[in-house]
């Protein structure tokens, strides 16, 4: 779990769970980007971590089979609302939700934290207003997870 005290909000958040797109977010044409396979094996002594993907490239089974992390294959219709309610079961309080899509703009809201990559896809504007930190890389996001001052300093009143 990793715990942050944000300046001008009432409670401690305590995070639990991770839940990440894949394409876009961790890939880029359905391989991952540099960076993403070591921060995720480090991460997962923290969180638990979700990656939920449509798997457009078919690459996903393998490459996380030996990732400590939970795939979640969603079917193809309203993938915004598979994600939202994929974070809400889990407990959208206990989440932080990675994306860039416009699929991910649900889950994103959803979560306690919402952050919002540019990387090298872009990201969808209705996604990036709607999220607490939009920031340029996935690693730049795990990073914010690992030092948590950041996140403090960005989103303090």
């Amino acid at each position: 779990m990793i715990e942050i005290s944000i300046p001008g909000k009432q409670e401690i958040w305590q995070l639990k769970y991770l839940v990440l797109d894949l394409n876009g977010t961790l890939a880029l044409d359905g391989q991952l980007l540099p960076g993403v396979e070591e921060r995720i094996r480090a991460l997962s002594t923290l969180l638990d971590v979700y990656v939920l993907t449509a798997d457009t490239f078919g690459t996903a089974v393998t490459q996380f089979r030996t990732l400590p992390c939970h795939l979640h294959l969603l079917t193809p219709e309203d993938q915004v609302r598979q994600k939202e309610n994929f974070v809400n079961a889990l407990g959208s309080q206990y989440c932080v939700a990675i994306g860039n899509g416009l699929n991910d703009k649900g889950m994103l809201q959803a979560a306690r934290l919402g952050i919002c990559i540019t990387g090298p896809e872009g990201a969808a504007t209705e996604t990036l207003a709607v999220s607490d930190i939009v920031i340029p890389s996935v690693t730049g996001a795990f990073d914010l997870l690992f030092h948590t001052k950041r996140i403090k300093a960005t989103l303090r009143k």
